[in-house]
This record gives structure tokens, sequence and C-alpha cells, in this order.
């Protein structure tokens, strides 16, 4: 495959791009339509659901699925409405029934447990569905060739010469 084929296009960011200040490095972002602009923008929004913010003392990262947990049944259906989106997106990006359902099983996990009075948002704050839903819709993106992989697998050889 030449380099003009490869799935994953890229675009140069001008400088201050992605909280860049001085412009030294350079940095890519996927195309807008893309498989990989559509996770990233999923790894974002789970981040802010489900480790967006450091409970001080403990150093316990929670995010907003947490927070509007604490409200009695309106937040964990709030909660359940909001990680639906992964899905939906999961879905939109062809993802198999098996993994939806998989997926579907993990909020759904996470909003019934999470509607028990103060065990369940300790559970919310520590099971974060969106974050391992992204996690199997990017590792059967990367099964298939429909991403790229995050991480090289092998074993690294030092060749002496």
């Amino acid at each position: 495959m030449a380099f003009n084929d490869a799935v994953f296009t890229a675009r140069e960011v001008p400088k201050g791009g992605f909280g860049q200040r001085d412009g030294t490095a350079t940095r890519f972002r996927a195309e807008p339509d893309s498989r990989e602009a559509a996770l990233l923008r999923l790894e974002q929004f789970a981040h802010l659901m489900d480790t967006a913010f450091v409970i001080p003392g403990i150093n316990r990262r929670v995010g907003l699925d947490a927070v509007i947990g604490l409200v009695p049944i309106v937040g964990d259906a709030a909660g359940m409405l909001l990680a639906s989106y992964i899905v939906y997106e999961a879905r939109r990006l062809g993802a198999p029934r098996w993994l939806l359902a998989r997926m579907a099983m993990n909020v759904a996990f996470d909003g019934v447990i999470g509607a028990v009075p103060l065990a369940g948002d300790i559970f919310d704050a520590a099971f974060k569905a969106n974050r391992r839903n992204v996690r199997l819709l990017r590792r059967h993106l990367e099964k298939t060739g429909g991403l790229r992989p995050n991480e090289i697998e092998g074993t690294a050889v030092r060749l002496d010469g």
C-alpha cells in the first residue's frame, strides 16, 4: 500500500492548534468525516463523562456521569441517555450487532446499578461504562481494518551493525 492509499488522512494543524502555544511541534488531526475523527470525539466525550475531574484527597477520577448520577432516578436516566450516544455512533460506524448489544448492556448495567442510592453512585464512579464502550469500539475497528492500530503489537529487536 502506497503512502497516498493510506486509510488515515491527516492535515497539518496551524500554530496554536490543540493547545499548542509556540507552534514548534507538528500536530495532525483527522479529517472531520473520518472514523478517526469520530473515535476521537467519542474518546473526548467518554473522558468528560467518566474521568474529567479529580476528587481531592483521594486522587480518584470521576466524570459528569457520576456527578449527575447523584440526582436520584432522573440523573441516572440522563446518564444512560448520554451514554447511548456512544452506542449510536458505533452503529453509524458499522459495528456489528453483537458489539452493539455488549455496549448497550454496559450502559444498562451502569444505569440500573447506578440507580441504587449511595452504593450505586460509588459503583458508577468506578465502572466507567463510556470508556469501556469506546475501548471496545476502538479494538473492533482496529481488528477489522477500519482504523489504524493505536499501538503496535510485537517484539522490538535491536540490530547492531
